[in-house]
């Protein structure tokens, strides 16, 4: 047998090498803390991976790592996170078509409707890397006051957010839900669609590889309520997105949020087969969400006393 048939025959034989999904923690891709994985299948049942399954302990190592985190990424100035963000999309531009594959497998869409939605995802990061250092203009600025004094407003990050991604919209819907949590200088833990987990596990390897610092965005996977839980309770998460939840889970996160007057965004009314996120993600987003999980800080500063020679400080 001559060399080239010997390779030919090796290439017959080969076997694909399958593709191993972890939690992205902290800018690092660890498996979970329990050793656990679940199947994950496409719209037919056909297996697709093995994803892990997040324990409540992977979901404690996430806020540490966005607690440690929210230091430098809140600090940043407004403009360097908007080219933070725009080179996320240039690095989702060139893995588009993974992407494509991806969601049309995990959301039983045509090639041509997964690619819309990857594309107006990528189209998204862009459009709230622009609104980084507009955002205070419209929810800050300087107030009238009757008085000698100086009033301004200036809004300012949550801190360590919370978000439950849409069950239904894999990619869309997570990227909607994530990029203006961050685009206004809060950290997330993000826990991705149960059953549609891929496109965001793999968004995860884009943001390591793009400039987003690590801890900024923490992704895990697995049963929703299970990791929900401990986060709603926890004393170092200032707010919790419901967005993913049903109802009755979005009832009970909401009362354990309470116990440190966490900002809640409540989800929106379930549609007609029970889902949570019957959102239009397809539509104009505006600045609801941007505004979401932003605190106003207001200065007050004296001016002096208005005379004939003018004002004095």
């Amino acid at each position: 047998m001559s060399d080239r048939e010997s390779i030919n025959g090796s290439a017959e034989r080969r076997l694909g090498v399958f593709k191993t999904y972890k939690l992205y923690v902290g800018g690092k891709f660890p498996r979970s803390e329990s050793g656990r994985v679940y199947e994950v299948t496409d719209s037919k049942g056909k297996w697709l991976a093995n994803a892990p399954k997040s324990s409540r302990k992977d979901a404690r190592d996430a806020v540490v790592a966005a607690r440690k985190a929210f230091g430098g990424w809140s600090g940043a100035t407004a403009y360097n996170r908007g080219q933070v963000l725009y080179r996320v999309a240039e690095m989702l531009e060139g893995r588009k078509e993974q992407f494509v594959r991806e969601v049309a497998a995990s959301e039983g869409l045509s090639k041509s409707k997964a690619a819309a939605a990857v594309d107006a995802a990528i189209d998204r990061w862009v459009w709230y890397a622009g609104w980084t250092d507009k955002i205070g203009q419209i929810a800050g600025g300087a107030n009238p006051v009757a008085g000698p004094y100086l009033n301004l407003s200036t809004p300012e990050p949550t801190g360590v957010v919370a978000v439950l991604a849409p069950q239904k919209s894999s990619f869309l819907g997570l990227v909607s839900v994530v990029a203006p949590v961050i685009a206004t200088g809060n950290t997330a833990v993000v826990i991705a669609s149960a059953d549609a987990p891929l496109p965001a596990l793999s968004l995860g390897e884009v943001l390591a590889t793009s400039d987003v610092p690590g801890g900024v965005v923490n992704i895990l996977t697995g049963v929703t309520a299970e990791i929900a839980a401990p986060l709603a309770a926890h004393q170092d998460v200032n707010a919790i997105d419901l967005t993913g939840a049903d109802a009755e889970l979005a009832k009970e996160l909401e009362i354990a949020a309470a116990d440190n007057l966490k900002r809640v965004r409540r989800p929106q009314p379930v549609d007609t087969d029970g889902a949570s996120d019957s959102e239009n993600w397809l539509a104009s987003p505006g600045t609801d969400r941007l505004t979401a999980f932003l605190e106003t800080k207001t200065v007050w500063h004296p001016t002096g006393a208005l005379g004939a020679a003018g004002s004095s400080y």
